[in-house]
């Protein structure tokens, strides 16, 4: 089986959720205590597409101001970035797009980008439209996504959709940085809870991606 392994960087302002949506995704639970990241977590998953296992290093950066010097460590040679802001904050939107221009400035080769915006169990406190949110990640090049942490609602598209811009990524000549070889090895129970999700085809996009296939930045 081909593999593909890749580096995925997390990043928003703080109290967007960005752990919440993490842990939903590759603990398969939520809590309403999880503390505040410190510099940064890092967590593994692996999707199966096809014939082929993309196995995504996901780094949850911190969102505290006071950590924002030692981002630049986290996101050195990433791959793919999730920018997550919180629907209900305007602040947390206009934060996504400095992280935008310091990735576009830092990280030299193509970026699999995707714009998150959280807790839409909310909507009734939205900040953000998302006719505008669409707009800007558009203009990036990026796939938008809006999810509910709480509810688990959309994350699953959010991490398929990575692993199906690493697909796309591994085939560019000038990407150094993904590494991709042969394996024989199989699934087995224990990967399960590490994030393993069902073969899709890699023809079909993410159910609920507001574009119609993953797009490279940078």
């Amino acid at each position: 089986m081909k593999t593909i392994e890749g580096k995925v960087v997390v990043l928003g302002a703080q109290g967007v959720g960005k752990t919440s949506m993490v842990v939903r995704y590759i603990g398969k639970m939520f809590s309403h205590h999880i503390s505040p990241t410190i510099g940064a977590s890092f967590f593994t998953c692996k999707i199966n597409i096809e014939d082929t296992r993309i196995k995504l290093q996901v780094w949850d950066t911190a969102g505290q101001e006071r950590f924002r010097s030692m981002a630049p460590m986290y996101y050195r040679n990433a791959n793919a970035a999730l920018l997550v802001f919180d629907i209900t904050h305007y602040y947390t939107f206009t934060s996504i797009k400095s992280w935008v221009k310091e990735l576009q400035r830092n990280v030299e080769e193509p970026l699999v980008l995707c714009i998150v915006g959280n807790k839409t169990d909310l909507e009734h406190q939205r900040k953000v439209p998302k006719e505008e949110a669409l707009q800007y990640t558009q203009s990036i090049g990026g796939t938008y996504f809006e999810v509910s942490a709480l509810h688990d609602q959309g994350i699953e598209d959010v991490f398929l959709n990575t692993a199906m811009g690493l697909m796309n990524l591994s085939k560019d000549s000038l990407v150094t940085s993904l590494r991709v070889y042969d394996s024989t090895d199989k699934p087995d129970a224990s990967l399960l809870s590490s994030g393993y999700g069902p073969t899709i085809h890699a023809h079909d996009p993410a159910p609920h991606a507001e574009t119609a296939k993953p797009s490279l930045c940078c």
